[in-house]
Parts: C-alpha cells; sequence; structure tokens
C-alpha cells in the first residue's frame, strides 16, 4: 500500500467517524469505537475482543469488552448514519433493498436469542442465533445497512432468562418479516431514499403481510415465492387461486426469454425467465391506469438436474405499470448482492467473531462491524476503474396473462 493510499483510507475513515461522532455523549467510547472497527479492518486473524484490544495498543480487553457492554453511545442512531453514508456514496437509480438472514453459530444457551433453529448459513438446524439483515445494492456498490437479532417465542416466555440476557422488558415477540418491515419502514422515511425496489427470499415473499407493507408504501417489490403460492385476486393473492405451478405448466413456448440475473463467479447467471400479469381483485387501489400491477416471475434452469428435470423458481412481483421482464430479472438478480455481503462481512470485518451475550452487545458489535463493511464499500466504489457491483443483460379461464 503505498503512503498515498494509506493517507486516503485514514481520510476516509476520519470522514466517517466525524459523522457519527454524536452518538457518543463523551470522547472516551468515540476513540474506542474508531479503534474497534479500525481492528475490524486491520489483518487480525479472529477479531475478538482480546486481539482487537492488542490490535490497538491496549493490555487487556477490558475497554474493548465496555464498549461493546456499559458504555453510553447510540448503536441505533449509529444506523442512521450509516443508512445516509451508503445512500449518499453508493445510492443510483438501480438501487434495491434486499432482505435476508444470516445465522451466528453458538455454543451452550445464554446468549439472546440462541436456540436449536435451521440456519441457512449451515444448511442444517445448529444452536445458533439468527439476524434479520437489511443491504442495499447498485451498481455502484452493496452494504448491509440495519439488523435486528430475532428472538424466539421461547426466550421472550421467559422474562427471568431474557433479563440475564439484556432483553428489554417490553420487547415482544416478532416474526421474521415483521423485523424486515421495521427495517424497510426506517429505511424508507429517508428523503429521498435511491431505492424503489425490494427483493427477498421465500421465508418473507409469502407473508402477506410483507408484500401489503410495500405495497401501501409504493415500493415495488420481487419476493420469491413456493411452488404452491396461489395466484388468487387480490393485495393477499387468495387462497382459491390456482398454484403458481400449475399456472405456469401452461406457459407458452414463446413467454420464455433467455436472460442474465446478473454476474456470478463463472460468468452471467444466464436462465429461462416468464412474466405473466396477475388480476387484480375489485378492492385493490393500484393506482388505475397507469399505476401499478402485479406479475408472476418464473425462473427456469437452461440444463436439467441430476433428477432430469429442468428446476423453477417462482417470484411474486408488485411494481409500475409496464415495468419489463428484464427489469424484473434485475430486481431478482440483485438476491445474491446480501450474500455476498454476508460473507464479505464475516471474512473481513468479522461480523460473526463476537464474543457477547448480551442483547445490546450484539447490537453494538453488529453495527460497528456494518460500520466498517460499509467503509470499505465506499471506500472501493471511489477506486479507480471499481467494477460494477452487479449488472444484468436482460382449460377455466388463466388466472394470468403471460407475457410473449
Amino acid at each position: 500500500m503505498t503512503e498515498d493510499v494509506l493517507r486516503s483510507w485514514v481520510s476516509g475513515l476520519d470522514d466517517l467517524f466525524a459523522r457519527v461522532a454524536g452518538r457518543f455523549p463523551r470522547v472516551e467510547p468515540r476513540r474506542q469505537a474508531r479503534a474497534y472497527v479500525t481492528g475490524l479492518l486491520a489483518p487480525v486473524e479472529r477479531k475478538n475482543g482480546w486481539q482487537l484490544a492488542e490490535a490497538a495498543g491496549d493490555a487487556a480487553p477490558d475497554r474493548m469488552q465496555r464498549l461493546l457492554g456499559s458504555a453510553r453511545w447510540d448503536p441505533r442512531g449509529m444506523r442512521d448514519d450509516l443508512r445516509e453514508y451508503v445512500f449518499e456514496n453508493l445510492g443510483d437509480d438501480s438501487g434495491v433493498l434486499i432482505v435476508d438472514e444470516t445465522g451466528f453459530i453458538k455454543k451452550g444457551t445464554g446468549s439472546a436469542g440462541v436456540q436449536r433453529q435451521y440456519s441457512g448459513t449451515a444448511g442444517r438446524v445448529e444452536n445458533c442465533q439468527l439476524g434479520v439483515f437489511l443491504a442495499y445494492a447498485s451498481t455502484r456498490g452493496r452494504a448491509l445497512i440495519d439488523a435486528e437479532l430475532y428472538l424466539p417465542r421461547s426466550w421472550l416466555t421467559d422474562r427471568e432468562r431474557c433479563a440475564r440476557a439484556g432483553i428489554p422488558d417490553q420487547t415482544g415477540f416478532a416474526t421474521k418479516p415483521a423485523l424486515a418491515q421495521a427495517m424497510l419502514t426506517r429505511a424508507l422515511a429517508d428523503d429521498g431514499v435511491p431505492a424503489r425496489w425490494v427483493t427477498a427470499d421465500e421465508a418473507y415473499g409469502q407473508d402477506h403481510k410483507f408484500r401489503r407493507h410495500l405495497e401501501k408504501r409504493r415500493i415495488g417489490y420481487v419476493v420469491a415465492v413456493p411452488r404452491s403460492q396461489s395466484l388468487g385476486p387480490g393485495i393477499g393473492y387468495g387462497n382459491g387461486g390456482s398454484r403458481a405451478d400449475a399456472v405456469t405448466a401452461d406457459a407458452p413456448a414463446q413467454a420464455w426469454k433467455k436472460l442474465s440475473a446478473g454476474d456470478g463467479a463463472k460468468g452471467p447467471r444466464l436462465y429461462d425467465w416468464a412474466m405473466a400479469t396477475l388480476e387484480p381483485h375489485p378492492d385493490d387501489d393500484l393506482g388505475g391506469p397507469g399505476g401499478f400491477q402485479r406479475w408472476l416471475l418464473v425462473r427456469r434452469s437452461l440444463a436439467p438436474s441430476e433428477h432430469g428435470e429442468l428446476e423453477l423458481a417462482f417470484y411474486l412481483c408488485f411494481g409500475p405499470a409496464g415495468t419489463t421482464l428484464p427489469e424484473l430479472v434485475r430486481v431478482a438478480g440483485a438476491r445474491w448482492a446480501i450474500e455476498e455481503c454476508f460473507q464479505a462481512a464475516k471474512n473481513e470485518v468479522g461480523l460473526d467473531q463476537y464474543q457477547v451475550r448480551r442483547y445490546d452487545g450484539w447490537h453494538r458489535h453488529i453495527t460497528l462491524a456494518m460500520l466498517a463493511h460499509a467503509y470499505l464499500a465506499v471506500t472501493a466504489a471511489h477506486a479507480p476503474k471499481a467494477p460494477a457491483a452487479w449488472s444484468t443483460s436482460a382449460q377455466p379461464r388463466s388466472a394470468v396473462s403471460w407475457h410473449t
């Protein structure tokens, strides 16, 4: 690294901490947070309290532990600054907000929210915590911008256990889609948010309350749903409509278009895609002609699976009338960006290397790790010849109208 590059990195970190300085009522925790983030960015083998303390020149981890525990500062307010920082530096018209969760495998039963539950990170049931995250992605870059720790019902019915883990008494149960809605509400409340679309996987897409939340705010979505998803008219898509897979079986050959959902490690992610318009319900408020519409989007693999079948994936979509198939495919493909964020944040800034058990400690570490990850993303975006973060190439009466 040249001296000029090093000066640029230090200057960028100075600017970032000037932005969040108001979240610290005293200078000492602000300086410690700066040291913590600097350690997360450094080539430290394990980014836990002891090694971050050593990187900062401390003889013991007490200061780092106090920063994540009793020190007075505002991590949730810092996330407002984080979103603003990301939107200012990475925002453009291609922006998409992405919801997903990731697991943090733990030992024991004392860490807030830990239990045996399915972790997509591990691909199996594990003793773990689950965090629901919101990311922002555009052609300029991608970064994590908000997070909530999922607390299972079993935890919230045991108030003594909650107290030991620092979970506030007023905390009630919230599903993962409800946590995602809260984060989206915060993001969309920002003036001039550079995003017109949201994408998420099945866990969120099949929840009609999640979709309704977005439709009320007139924000477009492309969300994955199971093959059994009903396509009855209306915002909840009914319970008596045709299944998504049954409708897709009748799609004409000319409805399928070969398009890329963005670049992957091995080049463009090419699939066949088809798009069908869904009927509105008479009580829907879609803004009339020129307003909004709903669609079914289907992705089909180009080659048969090991079982000899062309694999299908299904999405429900909502957006401005006249939205094209390539645009829906672009948004669907953006969902991979959050997986890349998780991988980068865990490998590069220790997102999963914390040693805290308490609820507030989790949010404090995760906030500082997201800040470090965003700093890397913004620095890369402003570097000469920065690569694009992601790109795209492009019987009874039927329940849908296929686009051909």
